[in-house]
């Protein structure tokens, strides 16, 4: 039998322009909360509160507010900058600022373990203002979370991927986030591949000299700039002349080899993903081969949210392409065809990534793409490797299986 089981990060939602709500009582301090004085909101200016505040509430409260701040148990989190990067949706989110979020956390699905760890991101050492004068009192959150699910077949696995009951004891001392990461890697070989998927949102250097690590950080806009004049110029060059002379079979046989490079591209896309970005990694792994690993793919499941790694670099890109080019221009007729719709099929890859990270799909298929490829970050890195499309996931058996959602999530 089938169970769903939690699995992508769910945690909380900006909603400033809720006031004076209620919360449902902390499992932990349910009788606290019954018996104590309700707590008026210091941000509403319609109302005074009772107690005196310092020069250093004052100043904390004012920084504080236009944040979304949470309480999970006995601990506060401010989750402000985390909002639109929430798998789950910011629309799922709704409500919860300056709340106390223990109660409906728990009975969400269990989050993973990924999911949980990067948590700890948004942890804050100091109790807010709000919270410093007793339990607040609000208003009962309404409802209308949405859990995204996948269908596990074994029950004692979900139980062993997903937890809702504490947080992952952090790995971040063994590297040094201040310095260079890349030289790192290889003293931290017998606990890489753990420590690479759980997540962090903080910046990475990936070198140290500026010209180096300048050369990793591709804004999404470079790629179809340095791409499209490419495949432009070459479908120009190769299809001008049947063009001109009308040669109906000839452009009928180069569109085929130009389709045909697209499909190409996906298998590759899958492939690459699958054997090199995913590569059986344990604790005996050369350290040379995490390295390698940590920079070709690594770093993007350990900073999913940076922004300036979500493309392929153009110098990188223009390698690999040369290498998977030169043996087909000796085998497949009309090589140069084929090589741009494989480039072709390879931009459409990378706009779609950095789409899938920080869009607001609304069509059908990138929707689901969106859910699908966070699963794979969050929830399922050893499976769901189709980024563009799914097709050969469905092949190798290798897809994700998405729970039907009962509204539509947005990330805006």
């Amino acid at each position: 039998m089938k169970s769903f089981g939690r699995s992508v990060v769910l945690l909380t939602e900006n909603n400033l322009q809720i006031r004076n709500q209620k919360m449902p009582p902390n499992s932990e301090n349910a009788n606290l909360e019954a018996t104590s004085p309700p707590v008026v909101d210091d941000i509403d200016h319609h109302h005074t509160t009772a107690t005196t505040t310092t020069d250093d509430d004052d100043a904390a409260a004012d920084q504080c507010q236009g944040k979304c701040i949470v309480k999970y148990r006995k601990n506060f989190y401010d989750i402000t900058r985390f909002l639109h990067k929430h798998p789950g949706g910011i629309n799922t989110l709704r409500g919860l600022e300056n709340a106390d979020m223990t109660a409906r956390f728990m009975r969400a699905p269990p989050h993973s373990d990924a999911a949980m760890y990067l948590m700890k991101e948004y942890q804050i050492k100091t109790t807010p203002a709000k919270w410093r004068n007793g339990r607040r009192h609000n208003k009962e959150i309404k409802e209308n979370i949405e859990i995204v699910e996948e269908e596990i077949d074994d029950v004692a696995a979900a139980g062993d991927k997903h937890n809702n009951n504490g947080l992952d004891d952090s790995m971040e001392h063994l590297v040094d986030w201040s310095k260079a990461m890349l030289p790192q890697i290889a003293k931290i070989t017998p606990y890489y591949n753990e420590w690479v998927h759980k997540p962090v949102d903080r910046p990475l250097r990936l070198f140290g000299p500026w010209y180096l690590e300048m050369c990793t950080k591709t804004p999404w806009w470079l790629v179809p700039a340095f791409w499209i004049p490419v495949i432009t110029s070459i479908i120009y060059n190769q299809f001008q002349e049947p063009i001109a002379s009308r040669d109906t079979l000839k452009l009928t046989l180069l569109s085929i080899y130009f389709i045909m490079g697209i499909l190409l591209w996906t298998f590759l896309e899958y492939m690459l993903h699958r054997h090199v970005f995913h590569m059986q990694l344990n604790e005996k792994t050369k350290p040379w081969l995490c390295t390698f690993h940590f920079m070709i793919h690594g770093l993007h499941h350990k900073v999913p949210f940076d922004p300036m790694r979500l493309v392929f670099p153009p110098l990188a890109a223009v390698i690999l392409c040369v290498v998977f080019y030169t043996p087909l221009s000796f085998i497949v007729p009309r090589p140069r065809v084929l090589l741009a719709g494989c480039l072709l099929g390879y931009l459409g890859y990378d706009m779609i990534h950095y789409y899938l990270h920080y869009g607001n799909p609304s069509l059908k298929q990138l929707y689901f793409m969106k859910r699908y490829h966070y699963q794979h970050h969050f929830a399922h890195q050893d499976i769901g490797y189709g980024v563009s499309n799914p097709l050969w996931d469905f092949v190798f058996k290798t897809r994700i299986h998405l729970r039907k959602l009962t509204f539509h999530l947005k990330w805006k």
